[in-house]
This record gives structure tokens, C-alpha cells and sequence, in this order.
């Protein structure tokens, strides 16, 4: 009888991921810092958001906002731009339509991410239906675990029914947006928690500088 394979490690399934942020940030971060976030973005996916589908993909793309945060917070040359984070308790409505809106309407005039405290496996499909009902395409969204280097760099942090469990940085903003979570809501409510955060979102943008 044929022995059966040896089961992959996650770091060699990362072994790719980390080979290409090592020389996107060569000269910036170690190879050991690099793999070191990989892996760990990796299981936090894996354990806390339960994420099942292109893990292996969003692990990278999540280490690499987290090494974008911790060279921001390292005092790396960039641009400048005002980092703004919105935080729920599951990544998965409230504030992936904030981040999503956000990003839409600033254009790339200001960086922003979003977090939960305890992530989803996936956005919410209604969250999805009425942002791509205004023209916002999230796509590639997807639940992200909270974590230190991303709440350091932010320059505002929102919460959004989860503000206890957030931490506190000294020296940044906080907000808290009391919107109504939109989870198993009828199409036509989550519609309406939508335009909500639209209109907040108009009332921030006005007190950002050069946006």
C-alpha cells in the first residue's frame, strides 16, 4: 500500500507570499519580520475569522497591509495620506461598507482599513449587493482580523458597536458610530444603514485636510 504524503506546512504553502513581499520591502523589513507576519496572518485567518477559501492569497494580502501599517508607525518615507480604520465586531457589514465608501470617494486621497474584533468568514452578501448598487466594488473584500500594527498607524480609529474592545493608542482620534448592524436585515434596511454611513462618512471627510 502507497504511504500517503506528508502533510504540507503553512509555511511552505506561504513560501510564495513571503518570496514576494521580501522583495517588495527589501531594505525595509527582514526576511525573518516577513515570514514572521505571513504565518501569522495566516492562522489568524485560519483560527479566528474561519476564513476556508484562498486562504493561502488573503494571508498575504493581509501581511502586507500589516507590514504597509508598521513602516507607516516606523516612520517609513510615504505620502502623508491621512489612515483611517473602521473597526466592528465581525468585519463582515458595518464597517466594510465605511472602508468601502471611504475608499470609493476619496480616490486614494486617504488610506483605510478595516478590522473586526472577531471576524466573520466572509462579507455579508446583502453588504455587497447594495455597495455594488452604488457603483463600490468589494470584490476582494474580505474580514480581517484587529491588529496592533494597523491600529498604530491609523491616524482615526471608528468604531462601530465594538468600542470597548478596541485598543487605545495616545495620540489618535476615535470615534464611535452608533449604525445599526445589518447582519440577517431585510435588503431594504441595509440599504438604509448604507446611506447612514454615507452621510457620516461626508460629515468626517469634511474635517480631513486636503481631501
Amino acid at each position: 500500500m502507497t504511504a500517503s504524503p506528508p502533510p504540507v506546512l503553512p509555511d511552505e504553502r506561504l513560501a510564495s507570499g513571503i518570496a514576494s513581499l521580501a522583495l517588495r520591502y527589501r531594505g525595509r523589513f527582514s526576511p525573518e519580520t516577513i515570514q514572521r507576519l505571513v504565518t501569522d496572518s495566516y492562522e489568524c485567518l485560519a483560527d479566528h475569522a474561519r476564513v476556508r477559501t484562498h486562504l493561502v492569497v488573503l494571508a498575504e494580502h493581509l501581511a502586507a497591509e500589516r507590514l504597509d501599517a508598521l513602516a507607516h508607525v516606523q516612520g517609513a518615507p510615504g505620502s502623508g495620506l491621512p489612515r483611517v480604520l473602521f473597526v466592528c465586531s465581525h468585519n463582515a457589514g458595518r464597517s466594510q461598507m465605511a472602508a468601502a465608501l471611504l475608499t470609493h470617494r476619496t480616490q486614494g486621497h486617504v488610506t483605510v482599513s478595516s478590522a473586526g474584533t472577531h471576524p466573520a468568514a466572509e462579507v455579508e452578501p446583502a453588504v455587497a449587493q447594495v455597495l455594488s448598487e452604488a457603483g463600490v466594488d468589494v470584490t476582494d473584500a474580505f474580514p480581517k482580523p484587529l491588529t496592533d500594527e494597523v491600529v498604530k498607524a491609523a491616524d482615526i480609529v471608528i468604531t462601530m458597536g465594538c468600542g470597548d474592545a478596541c485598543p487605545i493608542v495616545p495620540g489618535r482620534r476615535y470615534l464611535d458610530w452608533p449604525v445599526t448592524d445589518p447582519e440577517d436585515a431585510p435588503i431594504t434596511v441595509v440599504r438604509g444603514i448604507r446611506d447612514e454611513i454615507d452621510a457620516r462618512i461626508t460629515e468626517l471627510l469634511d474635517s480631513l485636510p486636503n481631501t
